[in-house]
């Protein structure tokens, strides 16, 4: 005999409902959404109509395909899991190579107004 632990229902009902909300953000909530959503994972249709309507949360190697295209839905797994700053930390040095092109062009910018003001 098994023993309810009470709040198993509720974390997969909040784990379901995350993923559709993340998906609703990224894709909309058109039949295209759902056809992509088959693309990216191999889902059969009912099964994806039933993530996107948070009904059931999707499953191992579909989670898998679905964060390797979505990084919404990257994001509210790890928030679920409790590393919401884990998915910050890989788009760090992503973010420094930005910060460098734009330092960059602002310097050159910059040059260039002081060379064409010392033309004067």
């Amino acid at each position: 005999m098994f023993t309810k632990t009470g709040n198993s229902f509720l974390a997969q009902k909040d784990y379901a409902e995350g993923i559709a909300k993340a998906l609703h953000m990224e894709l909309g909530e058109t039949h295209q959404a759902t056809k992509t959503l088959m693309r990216w994972t191999n889902a059969n249709e009912r099964t994806v109509k039933n993530w996107m309507a948070g009904n059931n949360g999707p499953r191992g190697e579909h989670l898998v395909a679905l964060v390797k295209h979505s990084d919404l839905a990257l994001a509210a797994f790890l928030g679920m899991a409790g590393r919401p700053h884990a998915l910050t930390a890989s788009e760090l040095p992503t973010l420094r190579k930005k910060l460098q092109v734009v330092i960059e062009g602002i310097d050159s910018y910059l040059c260039e107004g002081r060379q064409e003001g010392s033309e004067d």
